[in-house]
């Protein structure tokens, strides 16, 4: 098989082959057909995010597959059967896992995510836990649902702000792939003509453009309206400090962008206590996965076309030309 090594020492990514492993008998071996790139991976790979640091780490959290082997003990799935993964455990023994709050879990979450502590995705084979795998709708194509984790943690965060009423007026900031797919599920939810996209990226702001959703898609500077609501998908402290200001009385901020862990932003207690202020973040998704999957169903017809999001494919072999992409600001979500 074939995978891409990272050493958070070295901050190299190298491409490899060994022989495809065999899956233990409560595991599942999938051969990945699309492996997302998430902002967190680039986080990882700058070295500004906390990951494994005792070896080399196969990276994706986002991907998806058709099963080949299983463990003797597995019954849940049958081999060809295509399916998504949920990064995301806990260890079901502690207090938080225990609360329904297994992300917060110190043994599990984002501390044992695979593609963060654990190998994941980004390889031709992936050997993953039977209860960290999802059966994907016979009628949804793989390549709508590698979008799964990320909509997952869209839908936690969802549940999280709501209730968000039609006609409720929203800043979204960002318009990469994660501000995107916000504004196709508001849209989902009926939110029309109320949304704005602060983006200063002129490509991405045509890419705002090109779904067709009737938003506002404007440059930061050109934002002054007051909202209800503003999702941060920037992972911008200077963003988010600026839209803060630009919340109506009982508004809410979510932050669902990941910020670089040294970023900071100023917020002014009186202003909070004044307005009624929400602050609000999300850490992933919690129990959101088999709802992600429906709302893949739900939002492929209408949405979830790579060329309106903007999505490229790579093949493993190109990693080095799909990071420079990324990099140079291009909108691309998966590789293959």
């Amino acid at each position: 098989m074939e995978y891409l090594s990272f050493d958070l020492g070295t901050k190299e990514l190298t491409l490899n082959t060994c022989d495809i492993p065999k899956p233990d008998a409560n595991d599942v071996l999938i051969r990945v057909a699309y492996s997302g790139i998430c902002g967190t991976d680039v986080h990882i790979l700058n070295g500004s995010f906390p990951a494994k640091n005792d070896g080399p780490l196969i990276l994706g959290h986002e991907f998806v597959g058709i099963i080949e082997s299983m463990g003797n003990n597995v019954t849940s799935f049958k081999i060809g059967q295509k399916v998504a993964v949920n990064p995301h455990n806990g260890c079901d023994n502690c207090d938080f896992c225990h609360r329904g709050k297994y992300h917060f879990c110190e043994k599990g979450g984002l501390n044992n995510s695979l593609g963060i502590f654990r190998n994941g995705g980004w390889t031709t084979h992936a050997i993953v836990p039977e209860n960290q795998v999802h059966l994907i709708p016979e009628e949804v194509e793989l390549h709508q649902a590698v979008l799964t984790e990320p909509l997952s943690c869209i839908a936690h965060g969802w549940n999280l702000i709501n209730p968000v009423h039609v006609g409720s007026k929203v800043l979204v900031l960002g318009g990469g792939i994660i501000g995107l797919l916000w504004t196709c599920l508001m849209h989902l939810h009926r939110l029309r003509k109320t949304v704005t996209v602060s983006e200063p990226q002129e490509k991405r702001r045509l890419a705002v453009s090109k779904l067709d959703l009737d938003y506002n898609v404007k440059h930061p500077t050109e934002v002054t309206e007051n909202f209800d609501l503003v999702v941060d998908c920037s992972g911008s402290g200077p963003a988010m400090e600026s839209a803060a200001k630009l919340l109506k009385h009982g508004g809410c901020l979510c932050i669902f962008g990941v910020a670089n862990p040294n970023a900071t932003m100023t917020l002014r207690p009186f202003e909070i206590f004044m307005k009624e202020l929400k602050v609000i973040g999300v850490n992933i998704n919690l129990f959101t996965f088999p709802k992600a999957l429906q709302l893949v169903q739900a939002m492929a017809d209408r949405y979830l076309h790579y060329d309106s999001l903007g999505i490229r494919v790579y093949k493993l072999a190109e990693f080095r030309q799909a990071l420079l992409d990324l990099r140079n600001g291009e909108i691309i979500d998966s590789s293959e």
